[in-house]
């Protein structure tokens, strides 16, 4: 059996996921990554509770327990990245480049230092090893409604050899019922929403403490007339319909912004042309293995829980790639990522530009 440092983050599918390790006989050793701890205005940053939490879960089960201080650079790698974004005009997904920097980078290469042979998550994943030069391939899990893959395709082959998820196998009710007759207080523990890092935090209030946004027009893309007045065009992402305060007749959806003007486009035409792409285009692509072969059956994933889409070609070039859908998909914004499946298997994907 394998020396497993786990990362528990105080919820119950990190609980479960090291009591599953430590029945198989596993040298289990649990970790906290401090990622986060800064209290905003009127929000509190419940890290220190879920730091408790993690560590009375270790202690019933038995097992060691350490905290990793990775803090420092999840602002620079993490949260700068994902306020670049937004002020680009772009909508990031921050939980991907946490995967991608610090779970399965920071987390891993500090675990193995300390005399891992393996690290595991809570993640509702699974990993393949095949005796195979590639190692192992990264899958769907069991429960199709609480799979993650969309989360972790950008990480490496080098880091899925190294890595478990326990609850691949198991259905979101299952892991419930699994903490229950385990004993483990967290069974009951809601699942945190809002920002990945900080808790129960709406995207904009995160924002607002670290950009300056500056009020601007919202227009009319049919008609060039102004309706209203919006708060910061870095908040708005295209197909949001709530929050633009312009009431009145049919409802009205963002369908462009301009960052330069300091302005957001909406229509109330549904079939707007720039709501309905079936041609995408792909930056900072990574693939798991190899590069699939455009013959190849594939499908694609553009929102978590998303739709498994058929993919119609895939054309890779040098900086970007064109990923071509069956039929037009609503409401791909710049930034989103577009992660490839072959079958149940994930291939790797990239960034919408």
């Amino acid at each position: 059996m394998a020396r497993v440092f786990v990362g528990m983050s105080g919820g119950v599918d990190s609980s479960v996921a090291a009591a599953l390790l430590k029945d198989q006989g596993h040298h289990v050793v649990g970790v906290y990554m401090k990622n986060w701890s800064q209290d905003l205005p009127g929000m509190r940053c419940p890290w220190a509770e879920d730091l408790a939490d993690a560590k009375r879960v270790a202690v019933g089960l038995g097992i060691d327990f350490q905290v990793f201080d990775f803090e420092k650079e999840y602002r620079e790698k993490v949260v700068q990245y994902m306020i670049d974004e937004y002020e680009a005009g772009r909508t990031p997904n921050p939980d991907i480049m946490c995967n991608q920097e610090v779970k399965f980078k920071l987390f891993l290469e500090a675990a193995l230092e300390q005399g891992a042979e393996m690290i595991a998550t809570g993640h509702y994943a699974k990993v393949e090893r095949e005796e195979l030069a590639q190692g192992a391939r990264l899958m769907r899990a069991v429960d199709s409604e609480k799979d993650q893959t969309y989360f972790l395709y950008r990480v490496t082959a080098e880091a899925l050899t190294k890595t478990l998820f326990p609850l691949g196998e198991y259905t979101k009710q299952q892991v419930r019922e699994i903490a229950k007759e385990k004993g483990l207080f967290t069974a009951h523990k809601k699942e945190s929403m809002g920002v990945c890092f900080v808790g129960e935090v709406g995207m904009r209030e995160f924002l607002n403490q670290f950009v300056e946004a500056f009020p601007g027009d919202i227009i009319d893309k049919q008609t060039g007339k102004a309706l209203g007045r919006h708060d910061g065009a870095l908040f708005y992402t295209l197909g949001q319909r709530h929050g633009l305060d312009i009431g009145g007749g049919l409802p009205y959806y963002v369908v462009g912004k301009d960052m330069q003007a300091n302005q957001v486009f909406v229509s109330t035409n549904l079939n707007d042309a720039a709501m309905w792409p079936n041609e995408l285009s792909l930056g900072s692509v990574h693939w798991i293995h190899n590069p699939p072969q455009s013959h190849e059956n594939l499908t694609v994933r553009l929102r978590h829980r998303g739709e498994l889409l058929p993919v119609a070609n895939l054309a890779m070039g040098s900086d970007t790639t064109m990923l071509s859908l069956d039929k037009p998909e609503r409401a791909v914004a710049s930034g989103q990522s577009a992660v490839i499946y072959r079958g149940d298997e994930v291939l790797g994907g990239g960034i919408v530009v």
